[in-house]
């Protein structure tokens, strides 16, 4: 079999994509291939003016719409008026070790931009989801671990990079529960995660740190990294292959760097189901948001 491309996405004309953070990056990569082959793209991003400027360079039905994920009430307005069913449903925006920062309910920005107002958002919008659901999560969940005495940092000495592992950790365990819950109401709905490798994103370059050795590290990340484009293809596999409910895609190059996407491993903390579930109930506390009683065969 060839390696998955570009040109193995299939036509998509009748179906809706809401993609977060496809502004940039990655998530406008995927946002422009899907639309390009005649999907309805919402791109769903915190600056509508740079949305509109990342639509305007895409083909086909492409919408913007405010959501600020580090925002709780943004998340349950943007929820509250998109009506239309979903098909896809790709969990894409995220941020990275920026320095010490909260979110609009007080959570430390990157486990609430990236898991907990992709959690609340998911679980919103789940009722009108046909085909699946995407997360986009990172080798760096490799290194997490989910402190359930202090998700947000609020007594230790914050640490960037172990903070983005354990949102990226999240992101893993969120799909594996998800799929455990669509599945055990009978669903037709499927999660499933990937990640990019390493890619040129803005990530690094928007985290807020300029030290002499953060811009050496951006500087060889970019040397040896794919482009977005490349590093968008784990996230349309994803997408749009045949794949099983709780798959995990993503470069299958050297060290799961760069290369086509393929299913890949994931590290033995993301696969812990006891945490998985203990992590779901404690993000419906902190986000006042729950799984949809009413999700059924019919989803």
């Amino acid at each position: 079999m060839s390696p998955f491309a570009t040109s193995d996405v299939p036509p998509q004309a009748g179906r809706t994509f809401v993609v977060t953070g496809a502004n940039s990056g990655i998530g406008r990569s995927a946002a422009r291939v899907l639309a390009a082959r005649g999907a309805r793209v919402v791109l769903a991003v915190r600056n509508p003016d740079k949305g509109r400027e990342a639509a305007a360079g895409m083909p086909g039905h492409v919408e913007v719409r405010t959501l600020d994920l580090a925002d709780l009430a943004s998340v349950r307005a943007f929820a509250a008026g998109f009506t239309d069913p979903v098909d896809v449903l790709i969990n894409n925006a995220g941020v990275m070790i920026p320095p010490l920062s909260r979110t609009a309910d007080g959570f430390e920005l990157q486990f609430g931009t990236n898991h907990l107002g992709h959690f609340a958002l998911t679980n919103l919008l789940l009722p009108r989801v046909r085909d699946r659901v995407v997360t986009v999560s990172s080798t760096g969940h490799r290194v997490g671990s989910i402190d359930f005495d202090d998700l947000n940092w609020e007594r230790k000495p914050y640490r960037a990079m172990p903070a983005y592992a354990q949102s990226k950790l999240a992101n893993l365990l969120f799909t594996s529960e998800l799929q455990r819950r669509l599945t055990g109401v009978g669903s037709p709905v499927i999660a499933t995660a990937a990640h990019p490798g390493m890619a040129a994103t803005n990530l690094l370059r928007s985290s807020g740190r300029r030290g002499l050795l953060h811009r050496a590290q951006e500087a060889v990340a970019c040397l040896f990294a794919q482009s977005d484009d490349d590093g968008a293809l784990p996230t349309l596999y994803a997408a749009v292959a045949d794949l099983p409910g709780d798959s995990y895609a993503g470069p299958g190059g050297f060290m799961q760097g760069r290369g086509a996407p393929e299913l890949v491993d994931r590290a033995s903390n993301a696969r812990d189901a006891e945490v998985a579930r203990r992590l779901w109930r404690v993000s419906e506390e902190l986000t006042g948001v729950a799984f949809p009683t009413a999700l059924s065969r019919s989803a």
